[in-house]
């Protein structure tokens, strides 16, 4: 029996694909060469760039490469984010407990006995905006007059001016924090901030400041960390989902390596964070081996149409450079900085052809794909 490069379970001498994550059993091999496991150091691909690129720019050869190329299934340090590609196709929302939004301002505190009390509670609030980091500049002044004059009345004005302006701010924050924690729960489940938050609506209910803050802080660092977390899984997704587009856009079919995809977004969504991002890993591995041998055909017509265009006195310099690019990011193994480069170089190609020559490559995609942040 094979095993499954993408998920490491068994397939039965005569299926036809994976029994758990349904990836064709012909793309077993292919997939394990372009990961890397057949020990392979040189992939053709790379070879083809460079050639391309030595028959379009005979000034200057193909860049030699800064290392040897990484294992396709290895994750280079940081690359493009999921927000780096739209539309982005992340697995289906899951349940997740509603959380009430914010209740409205808590009612005012109770009138202070005696001007002590009230200087307590102003140097407690001008702490608590400090580590709000709210300006509280105007708010420092009046209290340190009031308390020069021992202004009781201007103590208590001010120490009511002040609970409503942080009120207005924790209130603010929960509800930013709130909509973060509803875009992740979507995702995976998130029930140390869902305790939290909810234990923070209910200080602000009772007018508890300090506490509504200090537990504010808690969600704001699980969040953050969950997101960090997440992320790698995120951007897999997205990579994978921009290759199958291309696949389609190219005219083939990105079904037989569609299903480790599948799979890993189902173990994304159940919270298995480190076995949908291997799996996820090995999706994008087995849909780059349906997309190369098709994207390189599409690269020799662009080439071709590039030698027409110098021909006819077009400067094709961009064109050359985005080639280069396509070169560079298969290196590193970036498959979303490859596609982003190479429908880049296909817009101009096909803005630049000479005239009388009518583009006969896939249409450019109706949705924009931005450039991805610079490494």
């Amino acid at each position: 029996m094979a095993v499954c490069p993408a998920c490491g379970i068994e397939a039965p001498a005569d299926s036809s694909e994976c029994p758990r994550c349904h990836l064709a059993v012909n793309l077993f091999g292919p997939v394990r060469e372009a990961a890397g496991d057949s020990g392979l150091k040189d992939p053709t691909y790379l070879r083809t760039i460079g050639e391309l690129l030595a028959t379009v720019d005979l000034e200057k050869a193909a860049e030699p490469s800064r290392g040897s190329p990484r294992n396709l299934a290895s994750r280079p340090e940081r690359r493009p984010t999921a927000e780096s590609v739209e539309p982005m196709s992340l697995p289906a929302p899951r349940p997740a407990p509603a959380l009430e939004a914010a209740p409205d301002l808590p009612p005012l505190p109770a009138n202070a006995a005696n001007l002590a009390e009230l200087e307590h509670r102003v140097q407690e609030y001008l702490q608590l905006g400090r580590r709000l980091d709210l300006d509280f500049a105007d708010f420092r002044g009046r209290a340190s007059a009031a308390v020069v004059s021992a202004d009781a009345d201007s103590m208590e004005v001010l120490a009511r001016e002040m609970f409503v302006h942080l009120s207005s701010a924790i209130v603010e924050e929960y509800e930013l924090l709130l909509g973060r924690r509803n875009e992740l729960s979507q995702l995976v489940p998130t029930p140390t901030a869902d305790v939290e938050l909810t234990a923070v609506r209910r200080a602000i209910g009772v007018g508890d400041l300090p506490g509504a803050a200090r537990r504010l802080e808690l969600v704001r660092d699980e969040l953050s960390q969950a997101e960090q977390q997440w992320e790698v899984g995120r951007i897999l997704v997205t990579e994978a989902d921009l290759m199958m587009t291309t696949i389609r856009e190219l005219g083939g079919d990105p079904s037989p390596a569609a299903g480790p995809l599948e799979e890993g977004r189902r173990l994304f969504a159940d919270g298995h964070r480190a076995d949908s991002e291997r799996v996820l890993a090995r999706a994008a591995v087995a849909l780059w081996t349906l997309l190369e041998p098709r994207l390189l055909d599409d690269l020799r017509r662009l080439r071709d149409r590039m030698v027409e265009a110098r021909s006819a006195g077009v400067d094709i310099t961009p064109a050359i450079d985005e080639l280069r690019a396509v070169s560079v990011e298969l290196r590193q193994r970036n498959f979303v900085g490859t596609i982003v480069a190479y429908r880049k170089l296909r817009a101009f190609v096909d803005r630049t052809s000479p005239p009388g020559v009518e583009a006969t490559g896939p249409s450019v995609l109706a949705a924009e794909v931005r450039s991805p942040p610079p490494a």
